[in-house]
């Protein structure tokens, strides 16, 4: 009986010290675990193509009565774009802007190519914008000089730049042309003259006819 206990015991023993020797392996020897691919989390594989891939469009446009303002709306609302607009520190009264007056606001400002009125505000993130609308009303044959504070005021390097004008008769003409020098590496597209009044369809048509110019997608 004695012998058959202690044969108990040491079957007993061998058997705990197997199981210890289980136990440290597993614990030396952990099982892999498995990496959860990339693919299988969309919030982190699928890119945002309009602002990673495409980058974002800014529409801003001076606009001293609000016809031009009314055409950037449209195009803002077509590409679903950020609107901003150029506001003179010193608003223009309707005597500043009597052309007929030549001692007026606008006369002597229009007289001098240096002239550089200041702007109320500013773009934030400018860098996040590849495209810019640029508008304005055609003052004297040409862009009012607040366009040109408003282009020496940012680096558009990289980014196109579509200028679009409004005017009761004159075309756009040689407006944008000499803005073209107050920018370093940006890229110009050929802009268009609009009247007061111009429709959203119009102006919808006009955009998309640029899309195959523009790495944006109309809404």
């Amino acid at each position: 009986m004695k012998k058959l206990i202690a044969l108990f015991i040491a079957l007993a023993l061998v058997c705990s010290l197997a199981a210890c020797g289980s136990d440290q392996q597993a614990e030396n020897n952990p099982t892999p675990q498995t990496a959860t691919p990339a693919a299988e989390n969309p919030a982190e594989s699928t890119p945002n193509s309009e602002t990673e891939e495409n980058g974002k469009v800014l529409v801003a446009c001076f606009s001293a009565t609000g016809n031009t303002l009314t055409l950037a709306e449209y195009i803002a609302d077509e590409f679903d774009a950020d609107l901003y607009e150029i506001v003179p520190e010193t608003p223009y009264t309707a005597a500043d802007l009597d052309w007929n007056d030549s001692s007026s606001r606008t006369t002597v400002e229009m007289n001098d190519p240096d002239s550089r009125p200041a702007i109320s505000g500013s773009v934030e993130n400018m860098d996040d914008y590849t495209v810019v609308f640029l508008g304005y009303p055609i003052w004297w044959s040409n862009a009012p000089r607040i366009i040109s504070t408003f282009l020496e005021s940012y680096d558009f390097s990289g980014k196109t730049i579509i200028p679009f004008c409004t005017s009761g008769g004159s075309g756009i003409g040689s407006s944008a042309a000499n803005l073209h020098d107050l920018t370093t590496d940006a890229t110009w597209l050929a802009g268009s003259r609009f009247s007061a009044g111009t429709s959203r369809e119009t102006i919808v048509d006009w955009v998309n006819g640029l899309e195959p110019d523009l790495n944006v997608t109309a809404e």
